[in-house]
């Protein structure tokens, strides 16, 4: 199941993509079948191990090539192991909600990202968020250890982006059959086993069918959900080229962007 769009990303064969906070790999699976080099970065140590394994079998069952290079580095967001420009994309999926310091994380993907490279950063999008929050509080840190620190506010994240030195130019949200799942779990309690629930437990089969089968029903009302009950926005960003001019953008006070004129919705 995939959040980042490929296609707004830009990612063409043979580019060096970063998948910062990679988890078990979903991400840089679909860059590697696209024919780029990955590089996925987390903290955890079993993750980096499985991601590293599931490509040695992918390798062997023929879906990539022998150029493609797929690498595992661990390593913190805000002190990245890596030079500057080393990246033609970066995907950071629902990764900065945990960062206390979002903004120096920011910073350090703006530095390792390739003048011209595109980001693509996913975050909880805020109503359904804000509902996951109201809910339990042990959806959430410092309940829940590890857990979301903040809820972004409309446009939040862009302004950010735009205060590290990057320039937003795209956005959406994905997932909408997954919020009511997540106000389930929330509702029975966020640790316990999903088995627990029959409820939750349905809903959970429901999801995986979606994933696997990809029905068409299903697809039109993720379609339909998506800009309201979308469980993620995704925000993607270029760094500028050295000497071409920024697209101007004007944030008022809740974030929200204007860009030549055009509103970017929240």
């Amino acid at each position: 199941m995939l959040t980042a769009d490929y296609e707004r990303l830009g990612l063409t064969a043979g580019e060096t993509v970063l998948d910062l906070g990679c988890g078990f790999g979903r991400h840089a699976y679909e860059a590697l079948r696209r024919g780029a080099h990955v590089v996925a970065c987390d903290l955890g140590l079993d993750e980096l191990r499985q991601v590293r394994s599931i490509g040695d079998v992918m390798r062997a069952d023929g879906e990539l090539t022998n150029d493609v290079v797929l690498e595992t580095a661990n390593g913190d967001a805000t002190m990245l192991p890596f030079a500057d420009d080393s990246f033609d994309r970066i995907i950071a999926s629902e990764v900065m909600e945990h960062i206390d310091d979002d903004a120096g994380a920011l910073a350090e993907l703006t530095r390792v990202l390739r003048p011209g490279g595109v980001l693509a950063v996913t975050i909880p999008a805020r109503l359904p968020e804000r509902i996951c929050w109201a809910i339990s509080d042990d959806y959430h840190a410092p309940n829940q250890p590890g857990g979301h620190v903040r809820i972004y506010g409309n446009g939040q994240l862009r302004a950010r982006m735009a205060d590290a030195g990057l320039e937003p130019i795209d956005e959406h949200r994905v997932h909408a059959l997954h919020s009511p799942y997540w106000w389930l779990r929330c509702a029975v309690g966020p640790n316990r086993p999903v088995a627990e629930s029959r409820l939750v437990s349905l809903y959970h089969r429901l999801l995986t069918w979606d994933i696997v089968k990809a029905p068409r029903t299903t697809r039109l009302a993720e379609r339909l959900l998506a800009p309201v009950l979308g469980k993620s926005l995704v925000v993607y960003a270029r760094r500028p080229v050295a000497g071409t001019p920024p697209i101007p953008h004007r944030y008022a006070p809740d974030g929200t962007s204007t860009r030549e004129g055009e509103h970017v919705a929240a």
